[in-house]
């Protein structure tokens, strides 16, 4: 009972820090079944997961309404498991990736939600477009092919530093690219309304910055046991 109580007042705590509108996205990967559960119980519904086998492995054994967010890097040979369920895909930056949402979607008879994602941190191992290959997609990649996907907005990740000041420039940038695309009209604004960036450490800022969407793990399971 300590545990439920616990995972209690830190998700209580999470969520009164988070204006109205901001989507809380769990984070849970290498988190049990009865983990996430016992989240569930307490209400939530959005959960975030990594790896493509373990979200395989967990969908199927817990409630059918859980909003399943891919925030991981998707390769082209994991979409067909995820396909059928998944709430929305955070990290795409290709068009052959595209092309296999496209299929998959199409054969599980649904339109699949993504989010772009841009390269804003000065860190080599972080994936996504550069803010010129994002306007440069937005106004050359054929979209029309992919009318089984649908483009809910943008998502980064800043550095990893103790320096405040350059993640929040950093989230201010991807605000700005935000902006700019939704601007041009390429994608339905009602539609392109996401702007996923913030985890643990930085969603204060990501939030004060623009962000619609905070990515949280630890903050809200606890640390993970040896």
């Amino acid at each position: 009972m300590s545990t439920a109580q616990t995972l209690a007042e830190r998700y209580a705590a999470i969520k009164a820090g988070l204006p109205a509108g901001v989507t809380l996205v769990a984070v849970s990967k290498t988190r049990s079944a009865s983990e996430v559960q016992a989240l569930y119980d307490l209400g939530h519904r959005d959960l975030g997961e990594n790896y493509p086998q373990e979200l395989r492995e967990k969908q199927p054994a817990l409630p059918a309404d859980i909003r399943w967010h891919f925030i991981g890097h998707l390769q082209r040979s994991n979409v067909k498991y995820i396909a059928p369920y998944v709430h929305l895909i955070h990290g795409v930056e290709d068009e052959r990736l595209l092309d296999e949402i496209e299929k998959r979607a199409l054969g599980a008879g649904r339109v699949i939600d993504v989010l772009l994602q841009v390269h804003i941190a000065q860190e080599e191992t972080k994936h996504g477009l550069s803010p010129d290959e994002l306007r440069n997609a937005v106004h050359t990649w054929p979209w029309g092919n992919w009318p089984h996907v649908r483009v809910r907005g943008l998502m980064g990740m800043a550095t990893l530093t103790g320096d405040r000041e350059q993640v929040r420039t950093e989230f201010r940038t991807l605000y700005a690219l935000w902006s700019e695309v939704r601007g041009t009209g390429v994608f339905p604004a009602a539609e392109f309304s996401e702007l996923s960036m913030g985890m643990s450490g930085d969603a204060d800022m990501a939030v004060q910055e623009g962000s619609s969407m905070v990515r949280i793990g630890t903050a809200i399971f606890g640390e993970r046991s040896a």
